[in-house]
């Protein structure tokens, strides 16, 4: 019988008998044929090894003492050879020692039966062993599909991610971290991390590197926008972030884990610019309709300059004729010139209030009184007031708390509620009731609110809907854009502006603002 002849059923397990007894040879044989093993048989240990190494059996039952190679070495051999090393043998031996049996154990073989054997004994061991094989096959199989997947998934990656060994060099790189840094994987894995990504040895770092902090303290470190330089020493801009690998508690390495991050910097620039572009725009908008509201005010505010220098000038010619008695009196002579400096002052009081409105806002938040800003805009709107034969009323909380607002914005919302209010109200026959504006603290948000509070004639149904979006308007003159902007500058207040119908006609708005 040729000794590499397959014998009996093929089958998916595969077993090679090694034996210089044919008779214990045809024993084994007699033993397991017919129980679906493919079967292989070997006369010496040359041919035993030539025949593993070919078929590849998934069992080896070996007998010890042969002729030229035993059966030792034939299991060193094996278990030396990383293409045999994973075949499961089993010695068959007249030799019971323990010493014997336990040399047998530790060059590789996992099991020892003893000459004579019986039948039974031989085939329970042999399917317990290869039912440990056919495990451990399928268990390296599913091993090598979840290393596949892993590893499909690491290269799917578009984040760099590097292995990192205790000493700080690069185990793993996947496509990703080639892709990013410009280096290919040979020249990554074995370099020293921070020579490669950051461009200087650890040593030579000012402080330690988060990669550092990780390997010496088992802690996981994120560090954003970092420097990190590409193969050809041009910087890019990345996040990184380091996870310790743990073992029985002591840190053996880290994963890396990096992502370039200088196209995101530029959008986020070129977003930062656009924003900063629409608020200038905003604020421009926004002194646009202050100076239209002095335009639209201008009669009244001539009107109201006029007569203090209409008394100016009459004083003046009072002061004239007064120095020209004799004797002089100095008495007259004083009062009217106190009253010329009285007048003088009025107007330019009235001049200060409109320069203060219509100047470009500093952006610079101030402590300031809440009454007292009602105060100052109130005395502004009185000249619309007066020219609409109007009043404005105030009922103003005492010991309100600080705001820390723009004085010269807030003032811009109240001035155009408290004339949108009256222009409501100017064709009304409940005018003479005229503008009430109203103060109060509310506790349970720490904010104080506005009311301004017309009795004219009301807003239209669909104003809920549509009152405080840009371009929607009741006038017949009007924009549309004095409510968005007002709207626009409570928000930016941290407040909040609505509006609520008058129970008796008529329309409430109140503004609220948080407290210092």
């Amino acid at each position: 019988m040729d000794s590499e002849t397959p014998v009996g059923d093929v089958a998916d397990s595969c077993i090679l008998l090694v034996d210089d007894n044919p008779t214990n040879l045809q024993v084994l044989l007699q033993t397991l044929n017919g129980r679906g093993y493919r079967l292989l048989v070997a006369k010496t240990g040359e041919s035993a090894l030539r025949i593993a190494r070919k078929a590849m059996p998934a069992v080896v039952l070996l007998d010890i003492m042969m002729p030229g190679i035993d059966g030792y070495e034939v299991c060193r051999q094996l278990k030396a050879d990383p293409l045999t090393e994973r075949i499961t043998i089993i010695f068959l031996s007249a030799l019971d020692d323990t010493k014997d049996k336990v040399k047998g154990l530790e060059l590789g073989a996992v099991d020892f039966i003893t000459k004579p054997f019986q039948s039974d004994e031989v085939i329970a061991r042999v399917e317990t062993q290869l039912k440990i094989h056919q495990l451990e096959a399928a268990l390296s199989a599913r091993n090598r599909q979840l290393e596949a997947e892993n590893e499909r998934i690491l290269e799917a990656m578009s984040e760099g991610i590097l292995g990192i060994d205790i000493e700080g060099k690069i185990t793993f790189a996947n496509r990703a971290a080639c892709d990013i840094s410009g280096w290919s994987e040979s020249q990554l894995i074995g370099s020293e991390f921070h020579r490669r990504l950051l461009g200087q040895p650890a040593e030579a770092l000012a402080s330690p590197s988060p990669l550092q902090i990780t390997l010496r303290e088992g802690s996981s470190q994120r560090l954003e926008d970092v420097t990190c330089l590409h193969q050809d020493g041009t910087p890019f801009a990345a996040n990184l972030s380091c996870n310790p690998i743990m073992e029985s508690g002591q840190c053996r390495g880290a994963v890396v884990l990096f992502r370039d991050i200088t196209e995101q910097k530029q959008q986020q620039q070129a977003l930062q610019q656009a924003l900063d572009e629409i608020q200038s725009q905003k604020e421009n908008l926004t002194h646009v309709s202050r100076l239209s509201t002095m335009g639209e005010m201008a009669a009244g505010f001539a009107h109201e300059v006029n007569q203090p220098l209409t008394a100016i000038s009459n004083y003046s010619q009072v002061c004239t004729r007064f120095l020209q008695r004799d004797p002089l009196d100095r008495e007259s002579l004083t009062e009217a010139l106190e009253k010329i400096g009285t007048q003088a002052r009025r107007a330019g009081e009235i001049i200060a209030r409109i320069r203060s409105f219509v100047k470009k806002p500093r952006h610079v938040l101030e402590e300031v009184s809440c009454n007292k800003l009602i105060q100052d805009v109130v005395r502004l709107a009185e000249v619309d007031a007066r020219n609409n034969c109007m009043e404005i009323h105030t009922r103003l909380a005492d010991n309100l708390p600080l705001l820390r607002v723009d004085p010269v914005q807030i003032q811009q919302v109240a001035l155009n509620l408290i004339r949108n209010g009256m222009e409501a109200m100017r064709d009304c026959e409940r005018r003479d009731l005229g503008i009430l504006v109203e103060t109060e603290f509310l506790p349970d948000t720490h904010q104080v609110q506005v009311s301004v509070i017309d009795r004219g004639t009301g807003l239209p149904a669909d104003a809920e809907e549509k009152l405080f979006t840009p371009f929607y308007t009741t006038k017949e003159s009007g924009m549309g854009i004095g409510l968005s902007i007002c709207e626009t500058i409570i928000n930016s207040h941290e407040g909040r502006l609505y509006f609520e119908r008058h129970p008796e006609g008529g329309t409430i708005f109140r503004f609220t603002l948080p407290t210092v």
